[in-house]
């Protein structure tokens, strides 16, 4: 698993990142301090506030119709760059609970997480429990975990339980629906899990290389035994510089690497370059940092249709994506 980017530009990133998000609280720490926390809804049910796309899928199934679920980031948001608005100041001011991916994943909206549990609302990190030696540290980002633990599908069915809990402890009359919608949940897991494993074992050894805009694909190459190599780091707002681009295209042709592949999220201006410079195709687009729009039906090689605004459904097509890339 490499990166062609430069640890201290990494590194300038995570500073400077968090010196203008603190310079950007202040409105929304106003707006927070008026408004208050945990208003709840006329109708009774609890307000429950998710950040991204996959921790909102999560929450959603869990929650069920008992509970409303609002999303601050929909498909095609990038949570590296994404910058808190007054807008969602006061839907945090509404909720009663908050579920962020944690360790990093949304910088910039850390101090605002912080803010409303002082003010007394719950802010859990789905994330929180994972056992260190499961998370990844790239040597470009040392110090910090790699936060893109969703594609590692047994890190990721931990962090069922969390939400699950969480819920359950909020609102104990609906213990018995949480966990058994928290349990069908990892049994749907486990059998894309496994039906994946069974899909990338048809690719050649030689095949197996993962070339993508940026570090999200670790714990995906870790899990079903990729190589992954990306042009950037592990957050999207390190750029690759003219050094990094070249080493990717020399890679790119020194191991004939079949296609390689652009993000939804990120801009495709990249590898598009790096493509054209290195002969190769581009093997078409990857959900990564955020996942397709709900209830969007896509349909795989065999026939198969899956929802992309799903996890299991997001897997299927990126990993249909690649083998038929790379095959």
């Amino acid at each position: 698993m490499k990166s062609f980017n430069t640890k201290n530009s990494v590194l300038r990133f995570f500073v400077t990142s968090r010196l203008v998000a603190l310079r950007g609280l202040g409105s929304i720490f106003t707006v927070l301090f008026f408004a208050g926390c945990g208003a709840g809804n006329s109708d009774g049910k609890l307000v429950v506030v998710s950040t991204t796309t996959h921790v909102t899928d999560i929450v959603k199934f869990v929650a069920g119709d008992r509970l409303d679920v609002i999303a601050l980031m929909g498909p095609g948001v990038d949570p590296h760059l994404y910058k808190p608005s007054a807008g969602d100041a006061a839907t945090l001011a509404k909720a009663d609970l908050i579920f962020f991916s944690g360790l990093m994943l949304e910088g910039r909206m850390a101090d605002v997480f912080a803010k409303v549990s002082r003010r007394g609302t719950k802010a859990y990190a789905v994330t929180e429990n994972v056992p260190e030696e499961l998370l990844l540290e790239p040597e470009e980002f040392e110090g910090h975990w790699d936060p893109h633990v969703w594609f590692d599908p047994v890190i990721w069915s931990q962090c069922i339980d969390v939400v699950s809990n969480a819920l359950a402890e909020n609102d104990p009359e609906g213990k018995a629906g949480y966990t058994e919608r928290a349990e069908a949940l990892k049994t749907e897991y486990l059998a894309v899990t496994q039906w994946a494993q069974v899909r990338i074992s048809g690719l050649p050894e030689e095949s197996r290389y993962l070339v993508t805009s940026h570090d999200a694909f670790n714990y995906f190459g870790r899990a079903f035994g990729l190589e992954v190599l990306a042009v950037q780091g592990i957050s999207t707002a390190t750029e690759a510089g003219l050094a990094d681009r070249v080493a990717m295209v020399d890679f790119v042709k020194k191991h004939e690497v079949k296609a390689i592949f652009v993000e939804s999220s990120v801009n495709p201006a990249i590898i598009e370059g790096i493509a054209k410079e290195a002969g190769v195709k581009i093997g078409g687009e990857l959900f990564s940092d955020a996942m397709g729009r709900p209830g969007r039906l896509e349909k795989g090689p065999d026939g198969e249709q899956y929802d992309i605004g799903t996890w299991s459904g997001m897997m299927k097509h990126n990993v249909n994506t690649i083998v038929e890339g790379l095959k």
